[in-house]
Protein backbone atom coordinates (compact mmCIF):
# COMPACT_ATOMS: atom_id res chain seq x y z
CA UNK A 1 0.00 0.00 0.00
CA UNK A 2 1.08 3.46 -0.47
CA UNK A 3 2.22 5.40 2.29
CA UNK A 4 0.47 8.53 2.75
CA UNK A 5 2.03 11.78 5.17
CA UNK A 6 -0.56 14.03 6.68
CA UNK A 7 1.62 16.77 7.86
CA UNK A 8 0.30 19.33 10.44
CA UNK A 9 2.56 21.78 10.64
CA UNK A 10 3.54 24.61 12.91
CA UNK A 11 4.96 28.08 12.80
CA UNK A 12 4.22 31.11 10.77
CA UNK A 13 1.65 31.35 8.13
CA UNK A 14 -1.73 30.09 7.04
CA UNK A 15 -0.35 27.25 6.09
CA UNK A 16 -0.35 25.66 9.79
CA UNK A 17 -3.76 25.20 9.61
CA UNK A 18 -3.80 22.81 6.86
CA UNK A 19 -3.76 19.05 7.12
CA UNK A 20 -1.68 17.79 4.11
CA UNK A 21 -1.74 14.30 2.87
CA UNK A 22 0.37 13.54 0.33
CA UNK A 23 0.37 9.45 -1.04
CA UNK A 24 4.24 9.54 -1.97
CA UNK A 25 3.40 5.76 -3.51
CA UNK A 26 1.17 7.87 -6.21
CA UNK A 27 2.07 8.05 -9.73
CA UNK A 28 0.73 11.51 -9.50
CA UNK A 29 3.80 14.22 -8.79
CA UNK A 30 3.94 15.25 -5.21
CA UNK A 31 3.92 18.77 -6.55
CA UNK A 32 0.67 18.40 -8.24
CA UNK A 33 -0.91 16.70 -4.80
CA UNK A 34 0.03 19.92 -2.83
CA UNK A 35 -0.81 22.18 -5.39
CA UNK A 36 -4.14 20.44 -5.63
CA UNK A 37 -5.02 20.55 -1.54
CA UNK A 38 -3.84 24.24 -1.55
CA UNK A 39 -6.33 25.45 -4.31
CA UNK A 40 -9.04 23.07 -2.46
CA UNK A 41 -8.10 25.37 0.75
CA UNK A 42 -8.67 28.35 -1.07
CA UNK A 43 -11.64 27.34 -2.46
CA UNK A 44 -13.44 26.39 0.32
CA UNK A 45 -12.56 29.14 2.54
CA UNK A 46 -9.63 27.33 4.79
CA UNK A 47 -7.04 29.82 3.26
CA UNK A 48 -8.72 33.00 3.04
CA UNK A 49 -7.65 36.02 1.00
CA UNK A 50 -4.63 38.06 2.40
CA UNK A 51 -3.47 35.16 4.22
CA UNK A 52 0.24 34.65 4.28
CA UNK A 53 1.28 30.92 2.98
CA UNK A 54 4.69 31.29 4.56
CA UNK A 55 8.54 30.52 3.23
CA UNK A 56 9.04 27.55 0.80
CA UNK A 57 11.57 26.74 2.84
CA UNK A 58 9.65 26.00 6.21
CA UNK A 59 6.76 24.89 4.12
CA UNK A 60 9.74 22.01 2.11
CA UNK A 61 10.61 21.24 6.00
CA UNK A 62 7.69 20.77 7.10
CA UNK A 63 6.24 18.29 4.44
CA UNK A 64 9.45 16.43 4.04
CA UNK A 65 9.87 17.98 0.49
CA UNK A 66 12.52 19.67 -1.70
CA UNK A 67 12.02 23.40 -1.85
CA UNK A 68 11.92 23.24 -5.93
CA UNK A 69 8.68 20.84 -5.30
CA UNK A 70 7.53 23.59 -2.91
CA UNK A 71 7.70 26.11 -5.39
CA UNK A 72 6.66 24.22 -8.50
CA UNK A 73 2.87 23.79 -6.58
CA UNK A 74 3.18 27.47 -5.66
CA UNK A 75 4.22 28.87 -9.21
CA UNK A 76 1.12 27.01 -10.52
CA UNK A 77 -1.36 28.58 -8.10
CA UNK A 78 0.53 32.13 -8.86
CA UNK A 79 -0.28 31.17 -12.79
CA UNK A 80 -3.70 30.46 -11.80
CA UNK A 81 -4.25 33.41 -9.75
CA UNK A 82 -4.59 32.24 -6.95
CA UNK A 83 -1.54 33.18 -5.12
CA UNK A 84 0.73 35.98 -5.35
CA UNK A 85 4.65 36.41 -4.40
CA UNK A 86 4.79 40.41 -2.94
CA UNK A 87 8.33 41.11 -2.48
CA UNK A 88 9.19 41.92 1.25
CA UNK A 89 6.29 40.18 2.73
CA UNK A 90 6.03 36.69 0.87
CA UNK A 91 3.00 34.43 -0.86
CA UNK A 92 -0.14 35.88 -0.15
CA UNK A 93 -3.63 34.37 -0.94
CA UNK A 94 -5.57 36.41 -3.09
CA UNK A 95 -9.12 34.23 -3.69
CA UNK A 96 -10.54 31.43 -5.36
CA UNK A 97 -11.84 31.36 -8.86
CA UNK A 98 -15.33 32.44 -8.82
CA UNK A 99 -17.15 29.35 -10.33
CA UNK A 100 -20.68 30.39 -11.39
CA UNK A 101 -23.57 28.10 -12.63
CA UNK A 102 -25.31 28.75 -15.66
CA UNK A 103 -29.15 29.49 -14.46
CA UNK A 104 -30.89 32.51 -14.40
CA UNK A 105 -29.19 34.26 -11.25
CA UNK A 106 -27.87 37.22 -11.20
CA UNK A 107 -23.65 37.63 -10.12
CA UNK A 108 -24.65 39.60 -7.17
CA UNK A 109 -26.84 36.86 -6.44
CA UNK A 110 -23.90 33.74 -6.59
CA UNK A 111 -21.11 35.99 -5.12
CA UNK A 112 -22.98 37.04 -2.07
CA UNK A 113 -24.26 33.54 -1.68
CA UNK A 114 -20.05 31.74 -2.11
CA UNK A 115 -19.46 34.53 0.31
CA UNK A 116 -17.30 36.51 -1.82
CA UNK A 117 -18.46 40.19 -0.45
CA UNK A 118 -19.93 41.92 -3.73
CA UNK A 119 -19.37 45.10 -4.57
CA UNK A 120 -20.47 47.54 -7.40
CA UNK A 121 -19.28 50.63 -9.00
CA UNK A 122 -22.27 52.38 -11.03
CA UNK A 123 -20.17 54.45 -14.07
CA UNK A 124 -23.04 54.90 -16.45
CA UNK A 125 -27.03 55.29 -15.47
CA UNK A 126 -28.93 57.10 -18.61
CA UNK A 127 -31.35 56.64 -20.85
CA UNK A 128 -30.50 57.05 -24.27
CA UNK A 129 -32.71 55.84 -28.06
CA UNK A 130 -32.04 51.93 -28.25
CA UNK A 131 -30.26 50.77 -30.79
CA UNK A 132 -31.11 47.79 -33.42
CA UNK A 133 -29.04 45.56 -31.50
CA UNK A 134 -30.78 46.64 -28.12
CA UNK A 135 -33.87 47.11 -30.28
CA UNK A 136 -33.98 43.34 -31.16
CA UNK A 137 -33.17 41.85 -28.21
CA UNK A 138 -35.93 43.99 -25.74
CA UNK A 139 -38.29 43.46 -29.07
CA UNK A 140 -39.11 46.77 -28.94
CA UNK A 141 -39.07 49.51 -31.80
CA UNK A 142 -35.63 50.76 -32.50
CA UNK A 143 -35.42 54.31 -31.13
CA UNK A 144 -37.40 53.81 -27.92
CA UNK A 145 -35.70 54.81 -24.84
CA UNK A 146 -34.28 51.91 -22.56
CA UNK A 147 -31.96 52.66 -19.38
CA UNK A 148 -28.67 51.96 -19.58
CA UNK A 149 -26.42 50.56 -16.64
CA UNK A 150 -22.64 50.52 -16.80
CA UNK A 151 -21.18 49.12 -13.61
CA UNK A 152 -17.78 47.38 -12.35
CA UNK A 153 -18.65 44.33 -10.11
CA UNK A 154 -15.57 43.87 -7.51
CA UNK A 155 -15.00 40.85 -5.06
CA UNK A 156 -12.55 41.40 -2.22
CA UNK A 157 -11.80 44.48 -3.25
CA UNK A 158 -10.47 43.55 -6.62
CA UNK A 159 -12.42 43.58 -10.10
CA UNK A 160 -14.49 41.10 -11.62
CA UNK A 161 -16.82 41.91 -14.39
CA UNK A 162 -17.51 44.70 -16.52
CA UNK A 163 -21.53 44.53 -16.75
CA UNK A 164 -23.68 46.74 -19.41
CA UNK A 165 -27.78 46.40 -19.34
CA UNK A 166 -30.03 47.72 -21.24
CA UNK A 167 -33.47 47.82 -19.91
CA UNK A 168 -37.35 49.00 -20.81
CA UNK A 169 -36.96 52.75 -19.82
CA UNK A 170 -40.34 52.24 -17.27
CA UNK A 171 -39.58 48.94 -15.89
CA UNK A 172 -38.41 49.78 -12.68
CA UNK A 173 -36.50 52.92 -10.25
CA UNK A 174 -32.96 52.35 -11.24
CA UNK A 175 -31.87 54.44 -8.47
CA UNK A 176 -27.67 54.55 -9.00
CA UNK A 177 -27.90 54.46 -4.75
CA UNK A 178 -29.61 51.04 -4.73
CA UNK A 179 -27.78 49.89 -7.45
CA UNK A 180 -24.17 50.12 -5.54
CA UNK A 181 -25.96 48.14 -2.59
CA UNK A 182 -27.44 45.24 -4.21
CA UNK A 183 -27.99 43.38 -7.00
CA UNK A 184 -30.38 44.19 -10.14
CA UNK A 185 -32.59 41.02 -10.22
CA UNK A 186 -32.81 41.86 -6.38
CA UNK A 187 -34.37 45.32 -7.47
CA UNK A 188 -36.52 43.55 -10.26
CA UNK A 189 -37.69 41.07 -7.76
CA UNK A 190 -38.29 44.23 -5.09
CA UNK A 191 -40.41 45.49 -7.71
CA UNK A 192 -42.78 42.65 -8.64
CA UNK A 193 -41.24 41.54 -11.53
CA UNK A 194 -40.77 37.54 -11.89
CA UNK A 195 -38.20 36.32 -13.54
CA UNK A 196 -38.91 33.60 -15.82
CA UNK A 197 -36.40 32.47 -18.18
CA UNK A 198 -33.34 33.88 -20.36
CA UNK A 199 -31.78 33.54 -23.41
CA UNK A 200 -27.70 33.35 -23.17
CA UNK A 201 -24.45 33.15 -25.09
CA UNK A 202 -20.84 32.58 -23.67
CA UNK A 203 -18.03 33.58 -25.30
CA UNK A 204 -14.30 34.50 -25.01
CA UNK A 205 -11.60 37.25 -26.42
CA UNK A 206 -9.57 39.61 -25.37
CA UNK A 207 -9.25 42.42 -23.36
CA UNK A 208 -8.67 46.29 -24.95
CA UNK A 209 -6.64 48.47 -24.01
CA UNK A 210 -9.45 50.24 -22.22
CA UNK A 211 -11.23 47.24 -20.49
CA UNK A 212 -7.59 45.85 -18.80
CA UNK A 213 -7.04 49.22 -16.78
CA UNK A 214 -10.84 49.09 -15.68
CA UNK A 215 -10.07 45.08 -15.07
CA UNK A 216 -7.04 44.94 -13.53
CA UNK A 217 -5.80 42.75 -16.50
CA UNK A 218 -3.27 43.63 -19.28
CA UNK A 219 -4.33 44.46 -22.96
CA UNK A 220 -4.95 41.40 -24.65
CA UNK A 221 -5.66 38.99 -21.57
CA UNK A 222 -8.34 36.42 -21.97
CA UNK A 223 -12.11 37.78 -20.93
CA UNK A 224 -15.50 35.62 -20.66
CA UNK A 225 -18.21 37.37 -22.57
CA UNK A 226 -21.79 36.64 -22.02
CA UNK A 227 -25.10 37.96 -23.75
CA UNK A 228 -28.35 37.66 -22.50
CA UNK A 229 -31.89 38.76 -23.18
CA UNK A 230 -34.10 38.01 -19.88
CA UNK A 231 -37.91 37.57 -19.56
CA UNK A 232 -40.80 37.75 -16.73
CA UNK A 233 -43.33 35.13 -16.49
CA UNK A 234 -45.43 37.04 -18.73
CA UNK A 235 -42.88 36.19 -21.53
CA UNK A 236 -41.38 40.07 -21.90
CA UNK A 237 -38.06 40.94 -22.14
CA UNK A 238 -37.30 42.66 -19.03
CA UNK A 239 -33.52 43.18 -19.64
CA UNK A 240 -30.80 42.82 -22.73
CA UNK A 241 -26.83 42.25 -20.64
CA UNK A 242 -23.88 42.44 -22.32
CA UNK A 243 -21.12 41.63 -19.77
CA UNK A 244 -17.45 40.45 -19.48
CA UNK A 245 -15.35 38.95 -17.21
CA UNK A 246 -11.79 38.23 -15.74
CA UNK A 247 -10.90 34.33 -16.72
CA UNK A 248 -8.47 34.30 -14.67
CA UNK A 249 -10.57 35.22 -11.78
CA UNK A 250 -14.07 33.55 -13.19
CA UNK A 251 -15.45 30.18 -14.71
CA UNK A 252 -18.99 29.12 -15.89
CA UNK A 253 -19.88 25.62 -14.83
CA UNK A 254 -22.15 23.22 -17.14
CA UNK A 255 -23.85 20.15 -16.29
CA UNK A 256 -24.45 18.17 -19.32
CA UNK A 257 -27.00 15.42 -19.73
CA UNK A 258 -27.56 12.76 -22.34
CA UNK A 259 -30.95 12.81 -24.57
CA UNK A 260 -32.93 9.65 -24.00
Amino acid sequence: MAETDIARPAGAGAFERLEVALDRGSPIPLYYQLAQQLESAIEHGALAPGDLLGNEVDIAARLGLSRPTVRQAIQSLVEKGLLVRRRGIGTQVVHSQVRRPLELSSLYDDLAAAGQSPGTRVLRNDVEPASAEVAAALGIPEGRDVVVLERLRSTHGEPMAHLRNFLPAALLDADTAKLESTGLYRMMRAAGITLHSARQTVGARSATAAEGALLDEPAGAALLTMCRTAYDDTGRAVEYGTHVYRASRYAFDFQLLVRP
